[in-house]
């Protein structure tokens, strides 16, 4: 739903916001780093809490068409984290899981910029913007056993996924956010965005459906699949761990989301074209 309102607001923005009149028009091509936090939303952080947010940064360029529209491709990485011990719900409380995840994240966007933005005009040097598009992002959850030593969650196969039919590691999703861009100079400016990337995948915690037979685990995958599928809390009369084969671990019906929150320096190595006069720089005065 909120990536519907974005692609509704950008396309109603588009006819309905005026327009600068017959003169100056941006083209070009701007490149930058960029440096912020990511979170992470799902299974394991079911009150949307941001007590985890984690390092996050990459490198972007935009190309844009003229004062309104742009498309930018970026390169991103961020750590995303959550703890079931942060949580109020007795059940997470209880279920006990925590885990770690490396993303790299590709993005392609279309942007539009709802006030007119020209590089180092006097008046048109600053917009706020929305943006829609796909991420392709790689990703790995891992966790600390008891030794505490990272562990890949993929491959214990703790839901009871046989060996070779794990989730995958390389997946899509939707991306879509807000941002505010200014003008520092006529070649650099700075960039401020949020950034949404939601329907990938539930398995960016390592958390979808249900409890496995634990038997068959410890089979199957080996003594640290069964340590870390269920790190439950509660014991029953003869101190082992509750069977819970079959009941609820996680929610599959909500993906899992993740969000990138930076900020960027651009340096723009386009010009400024009059359509009458041809290719001239409009500095701020």
């Amino acid at each position: 739903m909120p990536q519907k309102i974005t692609l509704l607001a950008l396309f109603f923005a588009f006819f309905a916001l005026p327009r600068v009149q017959g003169q100056l028009q941006m083209r070009g091509l701007e490149i930058g780093p960029w440096v912020g936090t990511a979170v992470y939303f799902g299974d394991l952080n079911t009150d949307f809490k941001l007590n985890r947010a984690s390092i996050a940064g990459g490198f972007a360029a935009r190309y844009n068409f003229n004062h309104r529209l742009s498309a930018r491709a970026s390169f991103n990485y961020g750590r995303i984290e959550a703890f079931d011990s942060d949580s109020d719900n007795p059940f997470e409380l209880n279920r006990n899981l925590s885990f770690q995840n490396d993303i790299y994240d590709g993005t392609l966007q279309f942007e539009f910029n709802f006030l007119p933005y020209i590089h180092g005009h006097s008046e048109y040097w600053f917009t706020p913007y929305a943006f829609a598009g796909v991420s392709v992002f790689n990703h790995a959850p891992k966790t600390e056993n008891d030794a505490g030593e990272l562990v890949n969650l993929r491959e214990l196969g703790t839901e009871g996924q046989l060996s070779g039919d794990e989730y995958g590691i390389i997946n899509l999703a939707v991306a879509y956010g807000i941002g505010f861009k200014w003008d520092l100079t006529y070649e650099l400016s700075l960039d401020v965005n949020l950034g949404v990337r939601s329907g990938g995948t539930d398995y960016l915690d390592d958390v979808s459906t249900v409890y496995p037979d634990a038997s068959e685990l410890l089979r199957s995958r080996g003594p640290e699949a069964f340590a870390l599928y269920d790190r439950g809390l509660m014991l029953n009369t003869e101190g082992n761990r509750i069977d819970r084969e079959g009941q609820q671990r996680g929610d599959d019906t909500v993906k899992d989301t993740y969000l990138f929150l930076g900020i960027g320096l651009n340096y723009y190595f386009g010009d400024v074209r009059c359509p009458k006069l041809g290719h001239a720089k409009a500095r701020r005065r």
